[in-house]
């Protein structure tokens, strides 16, 4: 029996839900028809071709976005942060064991002093995102972050796969940091960090220590986040603060000691060298898009969001960049520790005392990179869950801290787990894949975004549309792939797919008319910078070694399995009886802004929009 709408856009259900707060039976985990009897489910399986496509070819809207998909986590977020929280929150979510970690093995052994250029490349593709990344959010600020932006722009499917990947990035993120929370305890303490681990010699290499305080240390921050996001906003502000002091003071100490023979040698391992830095220190960059999931909780997101992600991310680039020259300044590249190479960089220059200065600093933060993600990771899932993608249970909001609790834990349980067994370099190769993959995501849907709007997009500008992204993302594919399997410096490829990237690109902005305009906050360049942001995202993945993307294969496979036997059925009875599916046949066919009942009053049927 369908439920009626209320004005809102709230079923009687969710009202009813709304009453008893946060709950936990049957209902909330598979409520949809499909799953009422196996008669039903078994119908289901045989109609998944058909539903698969309607999933595939139905876009989300902004207004579904923004109120009916919202109202189905029973409670409101509390709007209680600012720019200037959002800023922190963006230094807290980013500057934390990428630098104080990868940054020793690059300069060390694959990119030498340049590994300066390898963190400038990297925040070139990162600064790219954040303004893609900006303009969805001021225009759709709701938790779900890109996955909200894919669905609008790109569709359900693209939308889930992406969100998989959304997920597993900040499992493996929080995993990873907690890892490196360990070995900077342990340089605190003045021990060996296998010192604090749990060494299973029957178990292979790289899943052999067990690490419990890492375990600790995500439980701790499981309860900071649940009671309050403008609690986790103070306490991230505090210990950034301090994390900055820590950076300011290793840039000006380290200024101190320097010696500018050890950059004699700047490229030792030359331009591949730089290259493959950067795809593995864009794992540094990673974070940022959990500021984009508090636009749900920003008192003004037009004003708020642009300023604090790309305030954060200048700052963090900057910093980052400084804090690379000081190192290769202060030691020759070959004598730079890979495991602590800030604390070893000052032992060797007579300043013995300044690495427990860098060890506090850098568990500092590690632990905002920490609260900061568990916020992000659980905004992110509660969104996913309101589309019934995951249980709705995942979606309910608690009535008294106004948070995520479900999502919260469930994340920080999974993080734990992942933290406890596996070793870092594993988990930061892994995690820049997922990463690299969403942000050209995002990139490709802005442009999808200005330049096709069903109703205004005529079908020869929607077709040329097509046609240059295909060739867009082509060429910049057979870039990074010649660059990936090539062992010399043969330029005669890039000659072909170069040109190809540039007038594919210059056909969108010259042949194609913009079928709309941002409403408040835009990116500047379009279709250029985004054109830009995918080229170099698909180019850093090509420096990826290939057993992180047999792992990223196998994570997608996992995927595929749980949507076409539980998602996509939840998912589609949920649009159904919401209305969602009136937007069908391949391209929207309702206008943006327009509400459920205003597209069926306005005479369009299912069977017309079909």
């Amino acid at each position: 029996m369908k439920n009626t709408m209320g004005v809102d856009g709230v079923t009687g259900e969710d009202e009813g839900l709304r009453r008893r707060g946060c709950s936990c039976g049957k209902d909330d985990f598979l409520p949809e028809e499909s799953f009422k009897s196996w008669g039903n489910y078994v119908q289901a399986l045989k109609e998944t071709p058909n539903r698969f496509m309607n999933r595939v070819l139905t876009r989300s809207l902004d207004s579904t976005e923004l109120h009916e998909i919202k109202a189905r986590s029973q409670h409101e977020m509390k709007k209680n942060l600012s720019w200037w929280d959002l800023i922190w929150f963006g230094i807290g979510a980013v500057i934390g064991s990428g630098i104080f970690v990868l940054t020793g093995l690059q300069a060390q052994q694959v990119s030498g002093p340049a590994v300066v250029l390898s963190f400038v490349v990297s925040g070139v593709s990162a600064m790219l995102s954040v303004f893609c990344y900006t303009e969805f959010a001021v225009e759709i600020p709701v938790a779900g972050g890109s996955f909200a932006y894919l669905r609008v722009e790109l569709g359900d499917f693209i939308a889930y796969i992406a969100a998989g990947n959304i997920l597993l990035e900040y499992v493996i993120g929080g995993a990873a940091v907690a890892r490196s929370w360990t070995s900077y305890f342990a340089t605190l303490c003045n021990h060996d960090s296998d010192d604090f681990v749990i060494i299973v010699h029957s178990m292979p290499n790289d899943y052999s220590k067990l690490d419990p305080i890492a375990v600790v240390v995500v439980c701790v921050i499981c309860v900071l986040a649940v009671l309050s996001t403008k609690g986790s906003s103070r306490f991230n502000y505090i210990a950034s603060i301090i994390h900055v002091i820590v950076i300011l003071f290793i840039i000006i100490a380290g200024f101190t000691k320097a010696d500018t023979k050890n950059y004699s040698n700047f490229a030792p391992f030359g331009v591949r060298g730089i290259f493959k830095s950067s795809a593995v220190l864009f794992f540094a960059y990673v974070g940022f898009d959990a500021v984009s999931t508090m636009a749900e909780e920003t008192k003004n997101p037009a004003r708020d969001i642009p300023i604090g992600l790309v305030g954060s991310m200048a700052i963090t680039t900057a910093a980052y960049c400084l804090l690379s020259v000081v190192l290769c300044l202060m030691q020759p590249y070959p004598k730079i520790d890979k495991d602590a190479p800030f604390s070893v960089a000052f032992e060797a220059v007579g300043m013995s005392w300044a690495k427990y200065v860098v060890a506090a600093g850098a568990l500092k933060g590690m632990t905002t990179v920490l609260l900061v993600g568990a916020v992000g990771q659980a905004r992110y899932l509660t969104h996913i869950a309101r589309t019934h993608m995951l249980p709705p249970w995942l979606a309910q909001v608690h009535p008294k801290t106004g948070t995520p609790i479900n999502a919260t834990i469930v994340m920080l349980i999974a993080t734990a787990i992942i933290a406890f067994f596996t070793d870092l370099k594993i988990l930061a190769d892994l995690l820049s894949i997922s990463t690299l993959f969403i942000f050209l995501l995002v990139a490709l849907a802005l442009i999808v975004r200005r330049y096709y709007v069903s109703g205004e997009t005529s079908t020869t500008d929607r077709d040329k549309l097509i046609t240059c992204l295909i060739l867009i993302l082509g060429s910049s594919t057979a870039t990074a792939t010649y660059w990936g399997v090539s062992e010399n410096n043969d330029w005669v490829a890039y000659v072909i797919t170069m040109p190809i990237w540039f007038l594919a690109t210059a056909g969108i902005a010259v042949f194609i008319k913009q079928a709309r305009k941002p409403k408040v906050w835009g990116v500047p360049l379009v279709p250029w910078l985004p054109s830009l942001s995918i080229a170099i995202n698909i180019f850093l993945l090509g420096s990826i070694d290939g057993a992180s993307f047999k792992r990223f294969g196998i994570w997608t496979c996992v995927l595929l399995l749980y949507y076409f036997f539980f998602g996509l059925h939840a998912s589609y009875d949920t649009a159904k009886e919401s209305g969602e599916n009136r937007i069908g046949d391949g391209w929207k066919r309702v206008e943006e802004g327009q509400s459920v009942s205003t597209v069926t009053a306005s005479g369009v049927s299912l069977d017309e929009a079909k």
